[in-house]
């Protein structure tokens, strides 16, 4: 009689079977939730939302989002040329942005994945690789050009209108220093500015050197139109960072260093107040450094100017009573000593 075999049912062992194959989890997602029926939908979502998003942009792009892509301009010349300057590039850029993104494109869909399509091997275009290296140096050249020739309008003044300002507060610099540049007849309203923690103070030149008696004013700079002004731009404390952007670029204002520049506010933006801040993060209220240049007449200019000097002059003579009152004059202490203590 033969011997008996033991069998093991898996309830048993714990194992499965040997000759039988071990079961696999199934794929149990719906079929409409399968990654290969998503991707379609969602390429073409996207494509239509990016359709949708540009053509909004070229229909709601008016006066609300004028300067929105390029700095902002119209009040000063020299503000003027940069934008200009800055459009060009921009035009450019984006000419040579849609033309690669155009065969980049092209190319994906053209030359996609196909089954049984084999990919040609292509070695390189030696005519197609001169003519783009050639195309980009001819760019470059162009926009230096464009940019030297436009560079000398944004980086030297004009003279001030003839119907321009020319009273008290224009002086004439003979020998300007380094960077400090003049309108062709020497002839500007010199302003001084000067940052600091955390509001800009503008002082007015008069001519002398005593500045102490100059006219000055805080965080409003009155200017008038037609006439070329000139900054010295100073700081006292910390760096900061003078910026109207309506009047050009952005010149730091850095302690012990002077930097110049220069704006002529057109004569029909009378009554304009340009807006400005602190550039430069100069500490823990660096966001209420504001800056306002408020465009008058020539004639409303001075006859602010003679009233700001006239209210100094009234408050230095005030000054001056209350310190007689306060302290005495040597000349009084003697006086006063000699009826004390006469001398014999």
């Amino acid at each position: 009689m033969p011997p008996r075999t033991r069998r093991f049912s898996p309830a048993t062992t714990g194992r499965a079977p040997r000759d039988r194959a071990v079961r696999r989890p199934r794929n149990t997602i719906p079929a409409a939730l399968a990654p290969t029926a998503t991707y379609p939908n969602l390429r073409r979502t996207l494509l239509a939302a990016l359709t949708l998003a540009g053509l909004g942009l070229l229909v709601f792009a008016g006066a609300a989002s004028a300067d929105l892509l390029t700095p902002e301009s119209g009040g000063s010349p020299n503000a003027d040329d940069i934008d200009t300057l800055y459009k060009i590039v921009l035009v450019l850029a984006f000419i040579i942005f849609f033309a690669v993104e155009g065969v980049l494109v092209y190319s994906l869909v053209k030359y996609r994945h196909r089954k049984g399509a084999v990919a040609a091997q292509i070695h390189g275009n030696t005519r197609l690789e001169i003519g783009w290296t050639v195309g980009a140096a001819v760019l470059l050249v162009v926009l230096g050009g464009v940019t030297f020739a436009m560079l000398g309008d944004i980086r030297n003044p004009p003279d001030s209108d003839a119907a321009g300002y020319d009273g008290p507060g224009v002086v004439q610099v003979a020998n300007a220093a380094s960077g400090d540049r003049q309108p062709p007849n020497g002839k500007s309203l010199r302003i001084q500015v000067n940052g600091q923690q955390y509001l800009w103070r503008y002082t007015y030149a008069d001519g002398d050197d005593n500045r102490l008696n100059n006219v000055f004013s805080y965080t409003d700079m009155v200017v008038p139109t037609g006439t070329t002004v000139t900054l010295e731009i100073k700081a006292q404390d910390v760096i900061h960072s003078w910026w109207i952007p309506e009047l050009g670029g952005k010149f730091d204002a850095v302690p012990g260093h002077t930097n110049y520049t220069w704006f002529k506010v057109p004569a029909d933006k009378a009554g304009t107040t340009f807006r400005g801040q602190c550039a430069e993060l100069c500490g823990r209220n660096h966001a209420n450094m504001l800056a306002n240049v408020r465009a008058v007449t020539p004639e409303e200019f001075e006859a602010w100017l003679a009233g700001k000097k006239r209210a100094i002059e009234t408050g230095n003579r005030d000054v001056v009573e209350q310190r007689k009152q306060l302290f005495p004059t040597e000349e009084d202490q003697v006086t006063e000593d000699s009826a004390v203590n006469p001398t014999p």
